[in-house]
């Protein structure tokens, strides 16, 4: 295994709610957080990229992501554009976390995007981002205004599970983030997957970011911690089964249980830890898909796969309907142990 010779980004993920982005961001940034992530759901919650430059405004040193929007609800000028914009406000602190799109596209009657036209409106975003010109059936098209920026180019970070999807990423994106939970065994699979396809796209060797999307449950008493993040569990899993899947990459022992949460996923609740596909999820399945335990227990798994080569960490707490008293023993135990604890 690589082992990292510096400390991992360390980001945490929140929800774009109206009245609230200013507060939030100024306390991940006094709790010591690289960087704060905010979700994209049209239907659910308030716009991310409003949030992201509130969030701007009141911090100074905290990188800023959608956690993720799609280029599907969006043209991917008016997705570049608007990211492009945070960057500027930013003084260069935004990153774009894009992925095929759920419950944005399930709450517009839409599946996630097929995977070849994801592939080009990526590399439609990208092109924009990098103040290229993007060919729309004869017109070129590229965002005049970012001849005036100062911020520079905003990377791309790509939300992965799947072969095609981290083929395609380390093919293109600055950053790819694997959603394939915590296991080192998966997570090595995906990190061999993407750096043979950065290698065959004729890439430099550190020229893409990895990183994971990793559920915490940072709590002494361990069944306390699985029931606080088993709706996450659940809601990562599907994205494993999400149509077009094929399973590469899934432990043979899992693959029944990840397709049954995908086929009974339901997006009206999503998050959901009482939710019906959330019980599905058997308890030694949450304990490896997801870090759960106390504060010695998060630090040395979460260790573990820094130790892999994974330049940052995006971790995710406690679901919807958890106790609100134990989620926030867990938040109290994830600021003050485990992070500094990860710095070191």
């Amino acid at each position: 295994m690589a082992s990292s010779t510096m400390a991992p980004e360390l980001w945490t993920v929140t929800i774009p709610e109206t009245g609230r982005a200013e507060r939030l961001a100024e306390r991940a940034e006094a709790a010591g957080w690289d960087g704060l992530a905010v979700t994209d759901s049209q239907n659910l919650v308030g716009d991310p990229f409003v949030s992201l430059a509130l969030m701007a405004k009141v911090t100074g040193r905290l990188r800023l992501m959608t956690g993720v929007t799609n280029p599907a609800t969006r043209h991917p000028a008016a997705l570049a554009t608007a990211i492009a914009t945070v960057q500027e406000e930013s003084g260069g602190r935004a990153v774009l976390g894009i992925g095929r799109g759920d419950t944005a596209l399930f709450h517009l009657g839409r599946p996630p995007m097929p995977v070849v036209d994801f592939a080009v409106a990526l590399g439609q975003v990208h092109t924009y981002l990098q103040g290229g010109t993007v060919d729309l059936d004869g017109y070129p098209s590229r965002l005049r205004w970012l001849d005036r920026a100062v911020a520079g180019p905003v990377p791309v970070d790509v939300a992965a599970a799947g072969p095609k999807v981290i083929a395609l990423a380390a093919g293109v994106a600055e950053r790819v983030t694997f959603a394939v939970g915590a296991e080192l065994e998966r997570v090595c699979w995906a990190l061999g997957q993407a750096r043979r396809s950065a290698a065959e796209a004729g890439r430099d060797d550190g020229a893409v970011s990895y990183g994971a999307y990793v559920t915490v449950g940072c709590h002494p008493d361990r069944k306390v911690a699985r029931e606080l993040v088993r709706g996450g569990v659940a809601a990562f899993t599907h994205f494993s089964a999400m149509p077009g899947s094929t399973g590469a990459g899934v432990p043979e022992q899992d693959r029944a249980l990840v397709a049954d949460v995908g086929a009974r996923y339901d997006s009206n609740l999503h998050l959901v830890n009482q939710a019906e596909h959330s019980r599905l999820v058997p308890d030694d399945y949450v304990g490896r898909f997801a870090v759960v335990g106390d504060p010695d227990i998060c630090i040395a798994r979460l260790q573990e796969l820094v130790d892999l080569g994974l330049d940052r960490l995006v971790l995710t707490g406690p679901s919807f309907g958890a106790d609100p008293d134990q989620a926030r023993v867990a938040g109290r135990l994830l600021r003050d142990e485990v992070l500094p604890a990860l710095r070191t």
